[in-house]
C-alpha cells in the first residue's frame, strides 16, 4: 500500500522553468533567446532541477512533524467546539411536588445503524416547581388593576378587555409561586363573544414579569383563538421569572397585552369573556450542550520536575466559558491549578496549566535556561508524588451536534415524572477540529499579526481564533489609509447554521455571547484609538418573481420546487454566490445572474421573465422591481418568498 504524500509546494519542474523564463522577459528584455540551447537557460534549468529536488524533499514532511513544526511558533490546532441548544422537558401530569432535573442529565437523538448517538447534556440543574392560579386582574384604558376574584367565584365571569378593546389592554393570571424557565398551562373557559379577531392571529403578546421587567414568554400553543372558546394556552415562562406586586397583590404574575395589530390583522370589535381559569406547571426548558461530561479524572503523579505534561483519557477537551481547573493533591492537602493561555507571565509561585484542548493535554510550567546559565522557572513545580486529577471537563463537540428541532427525544437518564423531552429549535455552533491544512494557513498570519489587530486581514483572523465556531467574518473599514490601516472597523460575524440552504432569518442572529466573546478579544489586541463594532451584517431580502416553461414530459411541480432549491442556495449567505462559498459581502444582484441559475435548473426548457425586488425579512415588505439591486459594502442577501411560476 502507498501512503499518501503531502501536497506542501505543488510546483514541478517545468513549472519552475515557465516561472523563470517569464521573470527572464520581465527584467531582462533584451535577452531574446530562450532554446534549450541558449547557456543561460540551462543555468535556469539547473537551478530548476536543484529547487524540484527540494520539493520533493519538502513534500515528504509528514502531518505529524508540521505540527511540531507550527507549534515552535506558538499555532496550536484548535478543538471542535460543542453545538448548544434548549432541550424541553415535559411532566407526565401537573405534580405537587417539584420535579428537579439534575445537572449532567444525558437526552441523545434516536440512533441511525451504524452511527454513534448524538448525546447532549444539560449545563444546568433544571426545578419544575408545582404552581397553581391564585389571581386574576384586568386593568384598561391606563386606569388602575381590578382583582376580578369574585366574578370567577361566582361563575358570572368579566370581560377580559375593555368593551371596545384597545391596544395596550392588559389581563393578568398570578402564579402561586415564580416559575422561571417552565412551561405553564393556563385552561381557561371563555364565551364566544370576542368578535372581530382571526382565531389563528389573535393580537395578543404574553408576557411575564423578571427582575429587568417584562419580558415576553414563548408560545408553545394556543387553543382558545384569542380567548373566545374553552381551551388551553400554554406558555414557555423566561429565566428570571420573580415574584412581583400587580394590584397590591402578590404573584408570579403573566400577563396578556392587547397588542397593535399589524397591516392587515383583524382587530377586537368586542372583549371575549373568562368564566374560569386553571394553572399548573407541565413542563421546563434547560440548555444543554453535545458534549459528555467527565468526572474526577486521576491524570498520574507528579515527579517534581518543571514541565510536566499529563493526557486525559479522553480527547479533545471541549473549550468553555470558564477556564480548566486541575487539583494536585499531596499530604497537605490539595491545591487547585488554573488554566492560562501561555506561561509568558507566568511566576515561580504561580499556580498555572496550559491545556491543549485537541490533543487533550495538560502542561505544567517549564524552567529555561537563561543567558547567564541561570533557570528561571514559569509557573510553579506541582510536590513530588503528588496526585494530579482533573475534578470535571467535558468532551466531543463537531459538527454532528448541529441537529435539527425535535431531534433530541431520547432520556438516557430516566427521571421520575417526566414523559418526554426534545429541542423545540435546531442545535448549532457545533464545529469539527481544525484540519492541519487550516492550520497551515494560519500559521504564516500568526507570524505576521503576532497577536495584533492592524489591518482588516488581522481582524478577521483573530475573530476567529476567538469564535472558530462562526460561519463566516468580514471586517469593512472606517476610514482606512492607502495602506489598508483602519482608524475604525466593523467586524461583520456570520453564525453557522444546521441548514445553510433552509436557513431561517431568526437563525442569522448572532448569541450574546458570541457577540461579547469577539469584542472582548478584539478590545484586548486593537491599536490604540482604533473603534471596534462587532455586529451581524445587514441582510437585504431579495424576492425572485420568475415564469418559467417546463419542458416536455417534466413534472411543473418538479420544476418549480427545483428552481425554488436553486434560488436560496444560489442566493444565500452562507453557501451562495459563483463559488458556492456564500455571496460576496457588498455583491450586487443582477437579473442576468439569477437566468443562469434558472435556465440550469433540470426539467426547465426556457426562462420566460424575470423580476428582482428587494424585500424586507422582518415585515415581509417588497419595494419595486428593479434589473440590479445593489449592495453596501456591510450587506449580504437573504432569499425571502420567491415566487416561480412554470407553464408548459
Amino acid at each position: 500500500m502507498t501512503l499518501p504524500v503531502p501536497d506542501l509546494d505543488d510546483r514541478r519542474f517545468q513549472d519552475l522553468v515557465d516561472e523563470a523564463k517569464r521573470l527572464v522577459q520581465q527584467r531582462c528584455p533584451e535577452w531574446t533567446d530562450h532554446n534549450v540551447s541558449d547557456p543561460g537557460v540551462t543555468l535556469i534549468e539547473t537551478f530548476a532541477f536543484m529547487v524540484d529536488q527540494l520539493l520533493y524533499r519538502l513534500n515528504q514532511v509528514t502531518d505529524l512533524h508540521y505540527l511540531r513544526y507550527l507549534e515552535l511558533i506558538g499555532v496550536r490546532l484548535f478543538p471542535p467546539t460543542a453545538a448548544r441548544t434548549q432541550v424541553t422537558y415535559w411532566l407526565s401530569a401537573a405534580q405537587r411536588q417539584p420535579v428537579v432535573i439534575r445537572s449532567g442529565a444525558q437526552i441523545a437523538a434516536e440512533r441511525k445503524e451504524g452511527d454513534e448517538p448524538v448525546v447532549f447534556t444539560t449545563e444546568d440543574e433544571l426545578a419544575m416547581p408545582p404552581s397553581a392560579l391564585v389571581r386574576v386582574v384586568t386593568q384598561n384604558g391606563g386606569g388602575e388593576p381590578v382583582d376580578r376574584g369574585d366574578d370567577l367565584a361566582t361563575g358570572q365571569g368579566f370581560a377580559c378587555f375593555s368593551e371596545a378593546p384597545a391596544a395596550g389592554d392588559l389581563l393578568y393570571f398570578g402564579l402561586s409561586v415564580a416559575v422561571p424557565r417552565c412551561a405553564v398551562l393556563l385552561r381557561v373557559e371563555c364565551e364566544l363573544t370576542g368578535a372581530g379577531v382571526d382565531p389563528r392571529d389573535p393580537p395578543l403578546v404574553w408576557e411575564a414579569y423578571t427582575g429587568a421587567g417584562w419580558t415576553a414568554c414563548e408560545m408553545d400553543r394556543d387553543t382558545t383563538g384569542g380567548l373566545n372558546r374553552p381551551g388551553d394556552v400554554v406558555l414557555h415562562v423566561p429565566e428570571g421569572h420573580v415574584t412581583s406586586v400587580v394590584g397590591q397583590h402578590a404573584a408570579g404574575w403573566l400577563r396578556c397585552v392587547v397588542s397593535q395589530p399589524a397591516e392587515g390583522q383583524p382587530f377586537y370589535t368586542s372583549s371575549p369573556r373568562l368564566h374560569a381559569a386553571a394553572a399548573s406547571t407541565i413542563g421546563g426548558t434547560v440548555a444543554a450542550v453535545h458534549s459528555d461530561f467527565v468526572y474526577d479524572e486521576v491524570l498520574g503523579t507528579s515527579e517534581g520536575i518543571p514541565g510536566q505534561r499529563f493526557g486525559t483519557q479522553h480527547a479533545p477537551i471541549i473549550s468553555s466559558d470558564k477556564p480548566l481547573v486541575v487539583l494536585v493533591v499531596g499530604h497537605g492537602g490539595f491545591q487547585e491549578w488554573w488554566e492560562v493561555a501561555s506561561f509568558a507571565e507566568s511566576g515561580p509561585g504561580d499556580r498555572h496549566i496550559r491545556v491543549d484542548r485537541a490533543e487533550g493535554t495538560i502542561e505544567f510550567g517549564p524552567a529555561v535556561r537563561e543567558a547567564d546559565g541561570s533557570l528561571r522557572q514559569h509557573g510553579a513545580v506541582p510536590p513530588k508524588r503528588g496526585v494530579v486529577r482533573i475534578p470535571v471537563y467535558r468532551t466531543g463537540g463537531g459538527r454532528r451536534g448541529n441537529v435539527a428541532r425535535n431531534a433530541l427525544v431520547v432520556q438516557r437518564d430516566a427521571v421520575p415524572y417526566v414523559a418526554s423531552v426534545t429541542n423545540r429549535r435546531p442545535a448549532t455552533g457545533g464545529v469539527d477540529a481544525e484540519s492541519v491544512r487550516d492550520a497551515a494557513v494560519r500559521g504564516p498570519l500568526l507570524l505576521r499579526t503576532r497577536d495584533r489587530a492592524v489591518t482588516t486581514g488581522d481582524y478577521e483572523q483573530l475573530a476567529r481564533e476567538a469564535a472558530p465556531d462562526l460561519a463566516r467574518v468580514r471586517c469593512v473599514p472606517v476610514g482606512a489609509d492607502e495602506r489598508g490601516v483602519a482608524a475604525g472597523v466593523r467586524v461583520l460575524l456570520v453564525p453557522a447554521v444546521p441548514d445553510p440552504v433552509e436557513v431561517a432569518f431568526r437563525d442569522l442572529r448572532v448569541p450574546a455571547p458570541l457577540r461579547d466573546r469577539v469584542t472582548a478579544y478584539l478590545d484586548e489586541r486593537r491599536c490604540v484609538g482604533a473603534r471596534v463594532v462587532v455586529e451581524p451584517p445587514f441582510y437585504q431580502g431579495i424576492t425572485v418573481v420568475a415564469r418559467l416553461r417546463a419542458a416536455r414530459d417534466a413534472s411543473r411541480d418538479g420544476a418549480r420546487d427545483r428552481a425554488l432549491l436553486a434560488l436560496r442556495t444560489y442566493l444565500n449567505p452562507l453557501v451562495g454566490g459563483p463559488d458556492g462559498r456564500g455571496w460576496p459581502f457588498g455583491r450586487a444582484v443582477q437579473t442576468g445572474e439569477v437566468f443562469a441559475v434558472l435556465q440550469r435548473v433540470a426539467g426547465v426548457e426556457l426562462v420566460e421573465e424575470v423580476l428582482l425586488f428587494k424585500a424586507d425579512p422582518v415585515t415581509g415588505e417588497r419595494t419595486t422591481q428593479a434589473q440590479v439591486i445593489d449592495l453596501t459594502p456591510n450587506a449580504l442577501v437573504f432569499s425571502y418568498g420567491h415566487q416561480i411560476k412554470v407553464e408548459v
